[in-house]
């Protein structure tokens, strides 16, 4: 096996779900399961490597096809092992398959230390074709065509990790509350695989939702929008009605709790030392500390919210546009990097609004870049106010009650931004930097 593991290490590292881009990844193949071959010229295999190059080891899902021939697309062509030609599953429709099928209970998949099983919540999933989608994303998603004419979405995960994956969960939570706000979820596969320093882990490798046909990416249409000059206030308030339907009905699918002192500590705990990290690294955020440190003691003495299933990463990459359906929230994974225990946990849904709200001011920096620049400053000011009015429009009360939660949750992920793109992005630091200042300035003001 360790012709296979050296031929995955190298691939793995190009490609855009590795999670740590700055170093060769150091594998060992923790074990593997055989899918029922579709065919003899195609052997379906999944491996779980153990990455040990980053602090903490990450578990990696590779689903591999290996081909007679070599006959398969050239872009997901991994390498030459054991007399056979290797492909990314993803990418081959036998692989694709075999997966609906198990997700539809219909097979198992097993190997010496290693299984997976299918659950489905009703409705058969049997693949007629099937496309790979492209895009910086940390899973990969295969949009596919059923047997019933219906499009579905399936995603892969890469990173596995032991425990409850909120993507399916809280999909999974939705879909029988009767969402209107999210794609139903059809079915996922789930399984077991040896703990990298021991034991056995259990967790979901990937899910089959509705596909939202004709929706446009969130992102993708504010940047339309703020680019032409377009006014994108109504979509934006339907936006923030959206968000507060979707936690309200969070709320009422699965279960919520009052926050105590001990929730807040530990919430401004994690504030003051990504505060620290960023002054560190950016002596400019060290100049205007005192005035952060005021905002988030401020939001600690404020009033407890209630904690509940939240999104967890929320931004307008995460929600799609359809006109038949409205807004659509999508990838309730949360931070795919952060444990599993923590992106299910209960939070204050401020963290949603906040998300959203500066994905808005990203929209105005990343045209104030190109060349010529476009000033969308005044666009994103309305389009943030339209959100916030919406989300009002529906949880009446909530952001006045709250409004020193929010203004902490924004500044924290603002400092966290200025960390992330001094880290990856230097060029791009004055984006959350000019937030940072923006908001402590609306403070005194």
């Amino acid at each position: 096996m360790t012709e296979l593991t050296e031929l995955v290490g190298s691939w793995m590292r190009r490609q855009r779900w590795y999670s740590t881009k700055s170093v060769e990844p150091r594998l060992r193949l923790l074990a593997s399961f055989e899918f029922e071959p579709a065919d003899p010229e195609h052997r379906i295999v999944t491996h779980f490597f153990c990455d040990d190059a980053p602090r903490t080891p990450r578990v990696y899902q590779v689903p591999l096809v290996a081909r007679t021939v070599r006959d398969g697309d050239p872009t997901a062509f991994v390498g030459e092992a054991g007399g056979r030609y290797l492909y990314d599953g993803p990418a081959e429709e036998a692989y694709v398959s075999a997966l609906a099928a198990i997700t539809s209970g219909a097979l198992r998949a097993e190997g010496a230390e290693a299984h997976a099983q299918g659950h489905t919540l009703g409705r058969t999933v049997e693949v007629v074709s099937s496309r790979r989608l492209s895009g910086e994303q940390s899973n990969t998603s295969i949009v596919a065509e059923l047997g019933d004419g219906s499009l579905a979405l399936i995603k892969v995960f890469r990173v596995v990790q032991d425990g409850e994956n909120p993507d399916i969960s809280t999909l999974a939570a939705l879909t029988a509350g009767g969402s209107r706000r999210s794609p139903a979820l059809l079915g996922w596969l789930g399984g077991s695989w040896p703990a990298p320093a021991g034991g056995t882990a259990a967790g979901e490798l990937a899910l089959v939702q509705d596909f939202v046909l004709g929706a446009e990416d969130g992102w993708e249409l504010a940047v339309s929008a703020a680019e032409r000059g377009e006014d994108f206030a109504d979509r934006a308030f339907a936006l923030g009605a959206g968000t507060a339907e979707l936690h309200r009905l969070l709320a009422e699918v699965l279960p919520t709790r009052a926050a105590s002192r001990e929730d807040v500590a530990e919430a401004l705990d994690g504030m003051f030392r990504r505060l620290t990290v960023t002054t560190t690294e950016v002596p400019e955020v060290d100049e205007l500390r005192a005035g952060i440190a005021s905002v988030y003691e401020a939001a600690a003495s404020a009033p407890l919210p209630v904690l509940q299933r939240i999104h967890g990463d929320l931004h307008l990459g995460q929600v799609l546009y359809a006109q038949d359906r409205g807004w659509q929230f999508i990838d309730f994974e949360g931070e795919p990097l952060r444990p599993l225990a923590e992106r299910a946990r209960p939070d204050a849904t401020m963290r949603d609004v906040a998300g959203m709200l500066r994905s808005f001011d990203y929209v105005a920096g990343s045209l104030a870049r190109r060349e010529p620049a476009i000033d969308a400053t005044a666009w994103a000011a309305r389009a943030r106010e339209a959100y916030l009015e919406g989300y009002a429009s529906v949880a009446a009360g909530e952001l006045e009650e709250h409004h020193l939660l929010l203004d902490a949750f924004e500044l924290d992920k603002a400092v966290y931004e200025v960390t992330y793109e001094a880290r990856h992005r230097p060029s791009w630091i004055p984006i959350p930097l000019g937030a940072v200042r923006r908001l402590l300035a609306a403070e005194v003001s």
